[in-house]
Formats: C-alpha cells, sequence, structure tokens
C-alpha cells in the first residue's frame, strides 16, 4: 500500500482512473498481479470506501436497523470486504444480548456452484440477526 501511495503522489495530477490504473501498474511488479482480479481492483475498492465513509455509515446505520426490527425480525447484511465483515460482526456482537441473537456463529459464504455462477459472489459474507425480545 505505501509503494502504491508513493507512486499515486510522484504521478499527481491524476486526471482520470486510466492515470490511477497505471500508477499503480508502475508501483506493483508484475510477478505480484493477482491473478483472478484486476491489479488495481484493491486501491479503487480503498478509495471508494474512505471517500464514501462507508465503514463510519455502515456503523451507524446496522444499530438503527436493528432498533427497527419487531420481535423476530431478522436483518441480514452481505458484506464483501474483511473491513466490512468486521463492522458487521462487533456491531451483532455488541447488539448480541437479551433483545437480539445472531443467527449464525460463523458468516455463510458463497458454495463453489455459486462463485461458478457468479465469480463476484467469492468475497461475499451474510450475517444475520434476529430481534428474540422487546
Amino acid at each position: 500500500a505505501r509503494r502504491i501511495a508513493g507512486r499515486i503522489v510522484r504521478r499527481r495530477p491524476l486526471r482520470t482512473t486510466d492515470d490511477l490504473v497505471a500508477a499503480v501498474r508502475a508501483a506493483v511488479p508484475r510477478a505480484r498481479w493477482p491473478r483472478r482480479t484486476h491489479v488495481a481492483t484493491k486501491t479503487f475498492q480503498a478509495l471508494r470506501i474512505a471517500v464514501n465513509d462507508e465503514l463510519g455509515a455502515l456503523a451507524q446505520a446496522l444499530p438503527r436497523a436493528a432498533a427497527l426490527l419487531a420481535v423476530g425480525g431478522r436483518c441480514g447484511v452481505i458484506s464483501f470486504h474483511s473491513g466490512e465483515d468486521r463492522v458487521v460482526k462487533r456491531t451483532f456482537r455488541a447488539l448480541a444480548s437479551e433483545a437480539y441473537a445472531e443467527l449464525m456463529p460463523a458468516p455463510l459464504a458463497p458454495g463453489a456452484d455459486e462463485v461458478r455462477a457468479n465469480p463476484r459472489a467469492r468475497s461475499a459474507r451474510l450475517r444475520v440477526l434476529e430481534r428474540i425480545s422487546s
């Protein structure tokens, strides 16, 4: 990450996404490029998460969503990034009490058939919280 950040700074100003891709490609040795994804995928994802404050928004939204559940109601969250999953896991664990319960001790991941049919599902993780009392 430090090497990529340094290359981005040295190549400023970046005017297009192609400029950013070129900076990432120049920073990462070809032998270290991932096989299944584009070399700049994680950089774009990290920028999107930071610019949109997605982890902060998620941390605020989850307790509010849980508070809206009726008894027996469930809140399912699919995360696609380990940072997102960490926020969901910690929030659900903090909420788990006499009023809420996690339905699964570990997140549900897609099976091989689903990933073959939809490769974007490969990193998806499902966690479910249920309201068990008021």
